[in-house]
């Protein structure tokens, strides 16, 4: 093992796993910076904590830069087996301090796996549509638990990727990742403005429904089979603008007794999924 302390700048070449020591390090600067957005799309990285997220990850194609895991980690076999894999990959290993990666991570009770991998965005000419296909816009949503419990949900319902329009919080953000609890890196995500958003509608040949509490169709009225569905969801304070829901093929609501007034958003959406996907979703009678 080669042990890197505060005296030696830069990243180590790969092929060792390396021994970090000191919070003042600057391979653990440069990991730390990364709970800030403006250092994740710099790097075009972001960071993903927990053992069961990096196996994930790597299973699905994604590229590992670092992986980072604490002394309670060492002879693990399963994560001696990541380390492997990462480092087959070219990507650098660091052990640490329980100390350490709170550090990196923010928290008191981290746990003992974090993985840095590079971002990756789907393009909004690659959405192509088809069949029974249901995709989610987001317009402007704001908060990092919210995106990633959609996130999950999509993931669950079998949905085909997540459209996010306009000033959108960051999926790659720390809260947002460990919201979705892996599902991040099997639901592909676009980032458009609302423009790109409207123009790429014009050709869109499905159903694209938005929730309105001026929605005048319940939404289990509407007839979601046989084409492929855009379901499309408002910001957390304000709901949709008219410039969207204007272009809107139904304005669904979701009907409401007690004395709240709305739905949170990641509980307005998932209700509007399975909904949307009630046809798809069946039980194995095996279970």
């Amino acid at each position: 093992m080669n042990r890197i302390d505060d005296q030696q700048p830069g990243i180590a070449r790969p092929g060792k796993v390396k021994e970090v020591t000191s919070l003042t390090n600057p391979i653990v600067k440069e990991l730390r910076s990364l709970a800030l957005k403006k250092y994740r799309d710099q790097q075009r990285v972001f960071l993903a904590e927990g053992l069961k997220l990096v196996i994930d990850a790597l299973d699905l194609g994604w590229t590992i830069r670092t992986l980072v895991y604490s002394k309670a980690g060492k002879g693990n076999a399963a994560v001696e087996q990541v380390a492997a894999r990462t480092i087959a990959k070219g990507g650098d290993v660091l052990e640490v301090s329980e100390k350490v990666i709170g550090a990196i991570t923010r928290r008191d009770n981290p746990q003992m796996v974090v993985g840095v991998f590079q971002q990756k965005l789907q393009p909004l000419a690659a959405i192509e549509p088809k069949g029974d296909d249901v995709y989610i816009a987001l317009d402007r949503v704001r908060d990092p638990g919210n995106l990633g419990t959609i996130l999950r949900t999509a993931d669950a319902v079998g949905a085909k990727g997540l459209i996010l329009i306009g000033d959108t919080t960051d999926p790659f953000s720390l809260e947002t990742v460990r919201a979705t609890m892996g599902s991040v890196f099997a639901m592909p995500i676009t980032r458009v403005s609302e423009e790109e958003f409207l123009a790429w509608r014009k050709d869109f040949r499905g159903l694209v429904v938005g929730t309105h509490l001026k929605g005048a169709v319940d939404y289990r009225k509407i007839d979601y089979a046989g084409r492929p569905v855009i379901l499309l969801m408002g910001n957390e304070q304000q709901g949709l603008p008219d410039t969207l829901a204007k272009n809107c093929d139904r304005l669904a609501r979701i009907p409401q007794q007690g004395r709240a007034d709305s739905l949170n958003l990641a509980i307005a959406t998932g209700v509007m999924l399975f909904e949307i996907r009630r046809g798809a979703l069946t039980l194995d009678k095996a279970d």
